[in-house]
């Protein structure tokens, strides 16, 4: 073996193994959990029951709507998240005096652990609003958001956008400065407005990162948790359950650890189809200059 190859073994074959270990296998394991009937206890025995706890899944009402609900809440927040985010990349590459400022500003939230970030808006959309709808005397918009089936949902998508929009718009940021100077030079010669530069010239050429974006997007809010769980818990009345605490709730709550095993497949499956999918899409409007 060559000193290149030993070197690449060297750097290559912890990190395969470790992946092996902490990924490979567990979802081997998922998968295999996922066709009998256990309460994830070890003295207890498990039983094989097939394609049972697939059929029961899509049989579940509870399931289903969280499954529609994250899907829901999933493309309003796709498209808040990447207009938000684009819009401030617009803004802090712009000549702007306090752009540095408000690039850290707009960043922050990112940085902010999802459970905390849920416990301070529900603080905010709780008591605050409650409060400011007794000042004001307009308790029908301030009033505790969280015990509203729509406005708890809507919390939801604030939330969400909030904390992502600034880490999407670091890589629109890097989209927009990778664009060469001479092709913006070459269309304000040739008179091009502001706005026909962004959608003609601008966005074609950030396609690779509006694919990134739209990627990293999808893949978190349908895997959201931690943000549902400090938030509002799933509620009120399990309206704003999203398909991850369903899960987690199936598994630890209940105890049914096939059974959960078998709609955290399902939901992976689902998931990868339509993440790739979406990846193929932005891919084919990709330009070169």
């Amino acid at each position: 073996m060559s000193m290149k190859k030993r070197w690449f073994a060297l750097f290559t074959v912890p990190l395969f193994f470790v992946f092996i270990v902490v990924v490979i296998i567990p979802f081997l394991s998922g998968v295999y959990y996922s066709f009998v009937s256990w309460d994830g206890l070890p003295k207890n025995p498990m039983k094989f029951v097939g394609f049972a706890n697939y059929a029961k899944a899509f049989a579940d009402t509870r399931f289903l709507n969280s499954l529609e609900r994250t899907t829901v809440f999933t493309l309003i927040t796709m498209v808040t998240v990447n207009v938000l985010a684009l819009g401030f990349a617009l803004v802090v590459t712009s000549k702007l005096r306090l752009r540095n400022v408000g690039r850290v500003m707009i960043f922050m939230p990112y940085l902010i652990g999802g459970l905390l970030l849920g416990y301070i808006w529900q603080f905010i959309l709780g008591d605050c609003m409650a409060t400011l709808g007794e000042m004001t005397g307009r308790t029908d918009l301030f009033f505790y958001w969280l015990s509203n089936k729509q406005f708890a949902f809507i919390g939801l998508i604030v939330v969400a956008t909030w904390q992502m929009a600034g880490y999407m718009m670091v890589i629109y940021i890097a989209g927009l400065q990778s664009i060469s100077d001479d092709v913006m030079e070459a269309a304000n010669v040739d008179g091009a407005s502001y706005w026909q530069a962004l959608f003609r010239i601008r966005l074609p050429l950030l396609m690779p990162s509006i694919t990134i974006c739209l990627f990293l997007t999808l893949s978190n809010c349908f895997k959201i948790y931690d943000v549902n769980l400090a938030l509002t818990g799933g509620g009120p009345a399990n309206a704003t359950e999203m398909v991850s605490m369903n899960i987690f709730n199936e598994i630890f709550a209940k105890s049914n650890y096939g059974y959960g095993q078998a709609k955290a497949i399902v939901f992976f499956i689902i998931v990868g189809v339509i993440t790739m999918f979406q990846v193929r899409l932005t891919s084919r409007r990709e330009v070169e200059v």
